[in-house]
């Protein structure tokens, strides 16, 4: 038998290469893991978490003009955006120290290099040095793009770059309409900056509820972020004091920074694994089988560099069940079906399940029900921010498809709903459900009234493609 250095090698130490070393090591296995940036991977570094650190502050804005109209009175407010960085950072250095902390606890040599692949079972560190390895995972996640390819975009930043600016923007444009985008562009306007998103598409967050898209998108508006859809840059140039966008639309926008956030791609490039024959697909994400394999038998994959979900929970699902299937004698495949997810504006976009589009591709009947109110805290803050619910019924069975929320605390709720839908609760256990009284909540167990049916024809031999949809006004 092949006597190997490691029993297991993993390239990159985020939320899944950690979780898959540490469960390893937890079985026994020799473990090494190389890191040639920060310990704690996109999430801890340079995203969820310094992210959801600035919607805090963000919001901070909103509850100082709340706050008057129950009974209080506020002196004037300042923001300070280099105290905030400051403070982020110490954050991240902790958490990121605890993660290298729990590495080593387990018995996990860690290597703060760069590690590529030489051949199936052997990697070659940055200094020249190589070690062999029965398995090698490969964590190395995603990295944001710098599109579209136009002149002068190598002035842009990226998501990477817009933790640790030195001062905050004044006048920001975003390029791009995903949740990276929406989710700066109301972070960045409530602490005061001048936001404008533009975009090859005609609303924000595609894949999401058209309803809780439009939501989003007329929030975003409300508090002053100006759109322009349809229409992305086409040059970048330097001109005294920022920079000037010209658009598709010929239209020229002057501002201190330009944001691309029109997407991210697994990070492949230079790894070595096509020297080693592992086969990629056409965003070079490592093709992989529902155990996290690689076509080679001895190189697996997990997280954001599989192009599967794009979540950190997924990733350390995927970096566990790894774990246990190899090492742990425990075969596990990953469920990726009633994945709960979180859009962090503000108002912030919870959802799990299918979207009323989605749910209407697949049932023949589909029953929706909704509700738009003002919250009650709104009545006497004197917001007109309203809560948005959406619940998607397979009007056959009953079973909740999804459920979409829009409001204060909604991605709370979605973790909570995912666990009902998976278990696959239906519209009537929803409705047998005791509210509690006074909540936004309660709404999800309050909606009796159906307020749209989309149902399928029966097709006859003449017309197989033939589609009725019925609208009920609840």
């Amino acid at each position: 038998m092949t006597d190997f250095d490691v029993d297991l090698f993993v390239i990159g130490a985020g939320s899944g290469g950690v979780r898959a070393a540490r469960i390893a090591a937890g079985y026994g296995a020799r473990v090494a893991i190389a890191e040639e940036f920060r310990v704690g991977g996109t999430c801890v570094i340079r995203g969820c978490v310094p992210k959801k650190l600035m919607v805090y502050a963000s919001r901070f804005r909103d509850e100082f003009d709340d706050a008057a109209g129950f009974g209080w009175t506020i002196p004037e407010t300042a923001f300070d955006w280099p105290k905030l960085v400051a403070a982020k950072e110490r954050e991240i250095s902790r958490l990121s120290a605890i993660y290298r902390a729990n590495l080593e606890k387990a018995g996990v040599a860690m290597i703060d290099s760069r590690a590529e692949i030489e051949d199936p079972n052997s990697i070659v560190l940055a200094d020249g040095r190589r070690l062999s390895a029965k398995i090698i995972l490969v964590a190395t996640g995603g990295t944001p793009v710098l599109e579209p390819e136009i002149p002068g975009r190598e002035l842009a930043i990226t998501s990477n770059e817009v933790f640790d600016l030195p001062v905050m923007p004044p006048r920001l444009l975003i390029v791009g309409a995903g949740y990276i985008s929406v989710e700066f562009a109301s972070i960045f306007t409530r602490l005061g900056s001048k936001v404008a998103i533009a975009s090859r598409g005609e609303n924000v967050l595609r894949g999401f509820d058209d309803d809780m898209r439009c939501g989003v998108r007329d929030a975003l508006v409300e508090e002053g972020v100006e759109m322009h859809f349809s229409h992305l840059p086409t040059r970048i140039e330097k001109i005294d004091g920022g920079l000037r966008v010209h658009l598709t639309s010929g239209l020229q926008l002057d501002v201190d920074q330009v944001m691309m956030a029109t997407g991210r791609r697994p990070h492949t490039k230079g790894l070595g694994l096509e020297r080693a024959g592992v086969k990629l697909d056409g965003v070079g994400a490592v093709i992989v089988d529902h155990f996290s394999q690689s076509n080679v038998k001895s190189i697996y994959a997990v997280g954001d560099v599989t192009n599967r979900i794009q979540l950190t929970p997924i990733a350390i699902r995927e970096g566990h069940a790894f774990a246990d299937t190899v090492f742990g004698d425990k075969p596990t495949a990953v469920d990726h079906a009633h994945v709960p997810t979180a859009v962090f504006t503000t108002p912030e976009l919870g959802a799990v399940g299918l979207t009323e589009v989605e749910a209407r591709e697949v049932c023949d009947c589909v029953d929706i029900y909704q509700a738009s109110f003002r919250p009650l805290k709104a009545t006497l803050s004197g917001r007109t921010e309203k809560t948005m619910m959406k619940i998607v019924v397979d009007g056959r069975s009953d079973v909740v498809l999804g459920v979409h929320i829009l409001g204060e605390g909604a991605a709370e709720l979605a973790q909570v709903l995912a666990i009902a839908i998976r278990l696959g609760a239906k519209k009537a256990d929803f409705d047998a459900t005791i509210a509690v009284h006074p909540t936004s909540a309660e709404e999800l167990v309050t909606m009796r009234a159906r307020t749209a049916r989309f149902e399928r024809a029966t097709a006859g031999p003449e017309a197989p493609d033939a589609v009725d949809a019925e609208f009920l006004n609840g």
